[in-house]
């Protein structure tokens, strides 16, 4: 279920629900409107009223199923969407793969092709063709594919030596056309912005190494544990101890604001 196609279906929704409580609201002040009362269409309204009130049950819980399959089909439709891509992704990959292989086989140009024509089939299981009737097939939805199979045919080894001018511009067209079906595809997604995103270059950590008193504390009293428990350090035991000391040091060594003096028993991770 697409995005247009569940907004519409919400709609609907909402229109006949303000509909049903329209008609329980005036059905319920029917006596109090002078123009109404005592004309026959009051008790109309009542009646009316009387039967929303004793199928209020069964109304709510079918439009709550209703509302549930609703949500059901677009959930299922996203996953689709994202292993589609995911496909998509993949043949991006091996095509981009293939290309800059100056000296590909047959074998790696039908392995590209391959990963690039399922992807390419396994569009009918998200999207229907633009246009398909029961009559004629209609557009492919999303047509960079295809011109991403175009532009890997012109490489098929077995045809003629291709150049390395052509085998860039091959790429170039290729990346285009993936931009292109990026663009549009994701759009479905509703993607939001990250709430915490990091936008500058070369971005560093800002925290420093170390840890909170009570953490070394509670760690200074499990140390204090484990050496009452052991009349005498075995052979493991000084060994993991060393290689955690020497963590210790070298992190507070090269702690990204300078020589930080990092107390005993904590860890940057």
């Amino acid at each position: 279920m697409t995005r247009s196609i569940l907004k519409r279906t919400l709609r609907r929704i909402y229109v006949l629900l303000g509909i049903i409580l329209a008609v329980s609201f005036l059905s319920k002040i029917a006596d109090h409107i002078a123009v109404l009362n005592g004309t026959g269409f009051d008790k109309l309204l009542k009646d009316i009223y009387e039967f929303l009130r004793d199928m209020a049950l069964l109304i709510a819980t079918g439009g709550v199923a209703y509302i549930t399959n609703v949500f059901q089909k677009r959930h299922a439709f996203i996953d689709s969407l994202k292993t589609e891509w995911q496909d998509i992704i993949e043949a991006k990959s091996a095509l981009l793969t293939f290309m800059h292989n100056d000296a590909p086989t047959h074998a790696d140009y039908i392995s590209a092709y391959t990963r690039l024509s399922e992807t390419i089939d396994n569009m009918r299981i998200v999207y229907r063709n633009v246009g398909e009737t029961n009559t004629v097939v209609g557009l492919f939805p999303y047509a960079p594919l295809h011109d991403m199979r175009r532009v890997l045919q012109t490489l098929d080894p077995k045809k003629s030596s291709v150049t390395s001018e052509h085998r860039k511009q091959a790429r170039d067209a290729m990346l285009q056309s993936f931009y292109a079906l990026r663009d549009g595809f994701l759009d479905e997604l509703e993607l939001d912005e990250p709430d915490t995103p990091i936008l500058m270059s070369g971005a560093r950590r800002l925290r420093q190494s170390g840890s909170s008193k009570s953490a070394r504390r509670l760690q200074e009293r499990q140390i204090a544990t484990h050496k009452q428990a052991l009349v005498e350090d075995d052979e493991l035991t000084v060994f993991l101890r060393k290689l955690y000391d020497d963590e210790i040091s070298k992190n507070s060594t090269n702690a990204p604001f300078g020589n930080i003096s990092t107390p005993i028993g904590t860890r940057t991770i």
